[in-house]
């Protein structure tokens, strides 16, 4: 390759061929007459023809400058000229890429996706083989290992699908796969170009990552590229009484900067937003999230706004969550009194971890509460009795201390009957204050440690029965019961045969009872006790861009005592483990679920150690400025020779002066951008697609090429006729025409004007659809940056319903096809539609939004083909866009029909089949 600053040639020898302007210049300088035609005339009339005849021997300096012009443009177009080529490793030998496919590589992976494709196709100019070692290990468990060496066309369709890995890079894996990469391989000095994410993940990794790099200078010119944006973990928050505590780590950077917090619903609502300032060089800050318990409870994700990636989000299950308990006392008056009152060791205990309440019952029960606990205090037979009756039944959890009020007037709302007190120490007895057996395995305390100190000097003891041992979660070392449950209904009744003071024993000393009321508080939102601490599967899990998805095929069960010390991994990757019971909403889900986050185990991220001597180093803050020059100076060339034609063809009298003025207007004409569907075009005659002129004529013509290829697909599969799809400026045409606006969104989206708003919501309004596309989904927001403020800048007028992630249920996944994803020319992410439903309109949501780039993977080109490739699925994934957009148009034409209950048996027996 030969470089004159910004303007390489990947192909220099044609150069050469400049030599040969001169000759050129010499061989087009004659130029043969032109013929003409002269009707003889009469004998008589010779003498006045011209005696001698003149005709040209030279061509215009004009036309010959134009000739040369035209041949020198097809030699420098030949010659593959490269404006801003991308950096390369140097050398002469084959080309190997190094990419760090961690979770701290998804915040800017189109960035380091780019930076990596450049070096590629500078290989692949420079005619080297080339090779790709990603780090990180792969979703089948396999550890990282060296693809190649092949042609540098074959490895780019490689690249192109590697995509980040929601756990750590493993160096020294990736370091032994070198090694046994070179043994196979020898031959001339490697270069290497490392796309490093600049981070030491681990403890002592550093030293790993810093051999590795150094094998790959020792190996030959090595290149280093690095992003110079901060990398940033979300650990696990504190719970705290009336907020909680976050946290934000990063590697320390030289500037000042805020990272935002988004607090959100399990359908994708944002609730609160907190900014948490990072001072320049600081590792980590806090700031703090408060919200009332109601809504607090019913946030089940934390992430880093802007940062996309699994080390930015952060799943919350019941361990972050305030339940409501209410504290009834025995006597009201010393209810409080210190060290011997009946709420002052439970209110002291469950302070930390749930909200408190206090008051007569009826205002307790007024409220969603989801823990009553009773202190030595009788339910008298009446309105008191039944509303509690009724409110366990719903679902509540009763906690009941037995002393001697209760011993003395025993009620129904008790798991056991009661015998009466049993004395276990002092002068009057015999026995000795005994101590705590073990918890049996199937009590919602197994696993807690029994703490020697802890006995019981007086309890209550239980009627003898069948089912005694089956409803006792602790006995004493005698066997005889201490704690009691029984399930009523959806709720239970759970009894402690001791009283909540210390004056029977010192259990309510200890820390062992915390720890059982906070089990029960948790049992209270319904996990299952002892399958707390079984192996969970794995249920849904994050991608390296941080969304929830199926679990990797290397995806095993965990136990439920490993959350908090296990590091992800690709058999343990972050998300949600457990059952996949609830009753749909976001608190029932999560309370069937525990959550493994990146951030709960991995140590704060440290800068790792620069690179080797002799190293270059560059920073990847974007995508390189390269463009192919050649193209574009071999169409000016045919440009000018069409025009060389015209002009000799009139030169010669064979081209009059009007049809070469119109022949060359014709050839010199610029494809001309989209333009908007006019009247004329009667768009009333035919159903047809419309799209929104975005102004920029690339983006436009390949939605106008995907709907084109969409049309002909539901021409092709169903009875809809659907014609040449339309151009639409909002505002200036009618949309009443059309059932089904894509608008793609551009960075640079310009607002709405007021007209085009009225224009906008009036077609929502009659029923009309809008399918937005913000083209961010193949890697967060990267390979469309700017594109989600833009949909928020562009929708700020428009009357946007709340959104909610499309339901397994919606018609948009059974309008013609039953589809279970709804893939693009990117894969996963989420799309979003109404939330609600109106019945004005049919149920049918006025606004989609997604960001999967449908419109590249529906395009057909003029040959027929499929000009943009959809990653990373293939074939099949376009198969799937087909059909994603056969139910978004039968959406749009016919509604909500699909979700009649007529056709439930037949969409139940085709799913049987």
């Amino acid at each position: 390759m030969l470089s004159l600053g910004p303007l390489a040639f990947a192909a220099p020898w044609l150069l050469v061929a400049l030599a040969a302007l001169p000759a050129l210049w010499w061989l087009l300088r004659v130029t043969p007459p032109t013929p003409r035609r002269v009707s003889f005339p009469a004998v008589r009339l010779l003498h006045d023809l011209p005696v001698s005849e003149e005709t040209p021997s030279r061509t215009p300096w004009w036309l010959l400058l134009l000739r040369i012009a035209a041949a020198a443009l097809v030699i420098l177009g030949l010659a593959r000229p490269v404006w801003g080529p991308g950096a390369g490793a140097g050398g002469e030998g084959p080309l190997l890429l190094v990419v760090d496919d961690g979770w701290a590589a998804a915040a800017d992976w189109p960035a380091r996706s780019a930076a990596a494709t450049a070096a590629l196709d500078r290989a692949e100019r420079e005619g080297r083989t080339a090779a790709l070692l990603a780090t990180a290990p792969a979703e089948t468990g396999e550890a990282p290992r060296v693809l190649g060496p092949m042609p540098a066309t074959d490895l780019r369709t490689r690249l192109a699908a590697l995509r980040p890995k929601p756990w750590a890079p493993d160096h020294a894996a990736a370091l032994e796969a070198l090694n046994a990469w070179r043994a196979a391989n020898p031959g001339p000095p490697l270069a290497s170009v490392a796309v490093s994410d600049g981070v030491e993940h681990a403890v002592g990794q550093g030293a790993v990552a810093e051999a590795l790099q150094q094998a790959l200078a020792a190996a030959g010119p090595l290149t280093v590229a690095r992003s110079d944006r901060p990398v940033r973990l979300l650990p696990p928050p504190i719970a705290e009484a009336d907020r909680l505590r976050l946290r934000v780590q990063q590697v320390p950077f030289p500037a000042a900067s805020e990272a935002v917090v988004l607090a959100r619903t399990g359908d994708g609502r944002a609730l609160a937003r907190a900014a948490v300032p990072l001072p320049e060089n600081a590792a980590s800050a806090e700031a703090v999230l408060e919200l009332p318990v109601e809504l607090r409870n019913q946030v089940v994700r934390l992430e880093l706004e802007g940062t996309p990636g699994a080390g930015g989000v952060l799943l919350l299950d019941e361990r972050f969550r305030r339940r409501p308990v209410g504290l009834l006392p025995g006597a009201e008056e010393s209810a409080d009194t210190p060290l011997i009152g009946d709420l002052f060791y439970l209110d002291r205990a469950l302070a930390p971890y749930a909200e408190m309440r206090r008051g007569p019952l009826d205002r307790l029960l007024s409220r969603p509460i989801a823990v009553l606990a009773l202190a030595d205090r009788p339910v008298a037979e009446g309105p008191e009795r039944d509303a509690l009756a009724k409110w366990i039944e719903e679902g509540g959890t009763l906690i009941r201390f037995a002393g001697p009020r209760v011993a003395e007037r025993p009620d129904t709302l008790l798991p056991v009957p009661l015998r009466a007190e049993r004395q276990l120490g002092g002068s009057l007895s015999w026995e000795q204050p005994q101590r705590l057996a073990p918890f049996p395995a199937g009590s919602p305390f197994a696993g807690l440690p029994v703490p020697e100190e802890v006995t019981v000097e007086r309890q209550v003891l239980a009627e003898p029965s069948p089912r005694l041992t089956e409803r006792s979660w602790a006995r004493l070392a005698d066997g005889t019961p201490l704690v009691t449950a029984e399930s009523r209904g959806r709720g239970r009744i759970v009894l402690f045969h001791v009283t909540a003071t210390a004056e029977w024993s010192n259990l309510p000393l200890s820390g062992l009872f915390v720890q059982m009321l906070r089990r029960i508080v948790a049992l209270s939102a319904g996990i299952q006790g002892a399958e707390a601490e079984a192996a969970l599967p794995p249920v849904e899990t994050l991608d390296g861009f941080g969304r929830l998805g199926s679990p990797p095929p290397a995806a095993v069960p965990l136990a439920g005592s490993a959350f908090d010390s296990t590091v992800p991994s690709p058999r343990h990757p972050p998300g949600w483990y457990g059952t996949a019971g609830g009753n749909g909403d976001a608190a029932s889900a999560a309370a069937y679920r525990r959550a493994l986050n990146l951030g709960g185990a991995l140590p704060p991220p440290r800068a790792a150690a620069p690179p080797p001597a002799g190293a270059e180093l560059l920073q990847v803050g974007g995508v390189p400025g390269e463009r192919d020059l050649g193209p574009w100076l071999l169409a000016l060339a045919l440009l000018l020779l069409a025009g060389d034609l015209l002009i000799g063809l009139r030169l010669r009298g064979l081209l009059r002066p009007a049809a070469a003025a119109l022949a060359l207007a014709l050839f010199s004409a610029a494809p001309a951008p989209a333009q908007a569907q006019t009247e004329g075009a009667a768009p009333a005659l035919a159903t047809r697609l419309a799209y929104v002129v975005t102004g920029d004529p690339g983006v436009d013509e390949t939605v106008r090429m995907g709907l084109v290829g969409l049309s002909d697909y539901v021409n092709r599969r169903t009875a809809a006729a659907l014609a040449e799809p339309a151009a639409v400026v909002p505002g200036q045409n009618d949309l009443a025409f059309f059932p089904l606006l894509y608008w793609t969104v551009t960075p640079d989206a310009p607002v709405p004007d007021a007209r085009a708003v009225a224009a906008l919501n009036e077609f929502m309004r009659n029923g009309g659809i809008i399918l937005f596309d913000t083209r961010d989904e193949g890697s967060g927001e990267g390979f469309a940056p700017g594109a989600r403020a833009a949909l928020r800048r562009v929708t700020r007028d428009l009357a946007v319903p709340a959104l909610a992630p499309v339901a397994e249920d919606h018609v948009l996944k059974r309008a013609f096809y039953l589809l279970t994803d709804l893939p693009g020319r990117f894969a996963g992410g989420t799309v979003w539609v109404a939330r609600d439903v109106d019945r004005a309109n049919d149920s049918v949501s006025p606004v989609i939004i997604g960001g999967h780039d449908w419109a590249s993977a529906w395009a057909i080109d003029g040959r027929g083909q499929n000009p943009f490739a959809v990653v990373p699925g293939g074939a099949r994934q376009r198969t799937l866009a087909y059909r994603f957009g056969a139910n978004l148009v039968m959406y749009a034409l016919t509604g909500n029909y699909k979700g009649d209950q007529v056709h439930v048996p037949a969409i139940l027996e085709r799913l049987g089949n």
